[in-house]
This record gives structure tokens, sequence and C-alpha cells, in this order.
């Protein structure tokens, strides 16, 4: 069984800096895309950021210049740098990835959710 648990949130001053991660553990045979998505009270889900196992990036245009995404692949482990927070930065940030199970029958790989971690930038 393949969970992702992810570490990092809390409340920050605007201007601040935040650390999220989030690890990828069980049957996992490999990982491919690992993305940080977010979504804010009466808001759809949006993409944050993205990292191929390959390592390029992509950035919501929101966020470019103040957040980083990088993966450590020998720790099934992908990290959101956050900087210069802002008040609308504010919101629980979830963990993706597409995973293929070392139990997969015909070879398909999965789409595996964190648990979600609060990020308030309030002060």
């Amino acid at each position: 069984q393949v969970q992702l648990v992810e570490s990092g949130g809390g409340l920050v001053q605007p201007g601040g800096s935040l650390r999220l991660s989030c690890a990828a553990s069980g049957n996992i045979f490999r990982i491919y895309d690992m993305d940080w998505y977010r979504q804010a009270p009466g808001k759809q889900r949006e993409l944050v950021a993205a990292i191929t196992n390959g390592g390029s990036t992509k950035f919501a245009d929101s966020v470019k210049g103040r957040f980083t995404i990088s993966r450590d692949n020998a720790k099934n482990t992908v990290y959101l740098q956050m900087n210069s927070l802002k008040p609308e930065d504010t919101a629980v940030y979830y963990c993706y990835a597409e995973i293929l199970p070392d139990d997969s029958e015909y070879g398909v790989a999965n789409d595996y959710w964190g648990q979600g971690t609060q990020v308030t930038v309030s002060s």
C-alpha cells in the first residue's frame, strides 16, 4: 500500500518562509511526477508546482520567483520551499504523486494524494 505523508505546514507572518515535505512510502516501484496543489476556502484546488522524475519543474504564475520545488529520489520525497509568503498563499497544501506500485499487474501507475497540511500566512 502506497502512502504520502506531508509535513511542515503552520502559521507564518507575511514575508516569511516555510518548507513543506512529502514522503512516499509503501510498495513503490517507480515515482513519476510529484506535485504540490493547494485549496483555499471557497476555491478550487489548484496546481502550485510540479517536478518530473527527471527534475523538470513548472510553477503557477502566482508563485513564480517565490516558491521552489525539489525532490530526493533516494528518499522518495518532494519538497516545496515557500519564500516571501503572502496572505493569499493561505490554503491547505496537498502533495500528489504518480506512482507505479511494485505489484501492478499491467504496469499502470496510479494517482496518490497526501492528507493535506495547513499553511496560514497572517500577521
